[in-house]
């Protein structure tokens, strides 16, 4: 898995989905790993994450502040500063910011993904609170990624 240097400033622009409350980094695209993995950082406001959702990579997430309620092929579990999650590829899962403040994490996604298209596309899509699956789905066919229901 061959790696080439990176550097990530915190200071680049993130990209926003208000919708569901996200703020996101890219730390690390595709490219940068030969397609291996990407990583993001993304900051949920309060009582915000995605829907509930399913694709063929492998996140492992690591809660850098805060508190968050997983929910990964119907088992549901807290996870807090410090502690480290992770979802096989193809797992039904879900997420929600449990904190009374923005909650923090950094996710390694196995084989990469090109985080800053995708999240693009879904602010996009999710612009003006479309949170239908039917949308969504429309939008997510490319990425192999299926919505399944809405945020927990």
């Amino acid at each position: 898995m061959p790696f080439h240097f990176l550097h990530s400033r915190l200071s680049d622009a993130p990209l926003h989905i208000p919708e569901i409350g996200l703020k996101l980094h890219v730390r690390m695209e595709p490219s940068d790993s030969d397609g291996s993995m990407s990583i993001i950082e993304t900051e949920n406001a309060p009582g915000f994450g995605p829907p509930l959702h399913r694709h063929r990579e492998t996140e492992i997430f690591r809660v850098l502040e805060g508190r968050y309620l997983y929910e990964i092929d119907g088992k549901r579990f807290t996870a807090e500063t410090g502690d480290v999650v992770t979802i096989p590829g193809g797992a039904v899962h879900a997420f929600r910011n449990e904190a009374s403040t923005p909650s923090r994490q950094l996710i390694m996604i196995v084989p990469g993904l090109d985080a800053a298209a995708f999240f693009s596309g879904l602010a996009e899509t999710m612009k003006g609170g479309k949170l239908d699956p039917e949308s969504l789905n429309a939008f997510s066919r490319k990425w192999q990624i299926e919505f399944l229901g809405p945020p927990l």
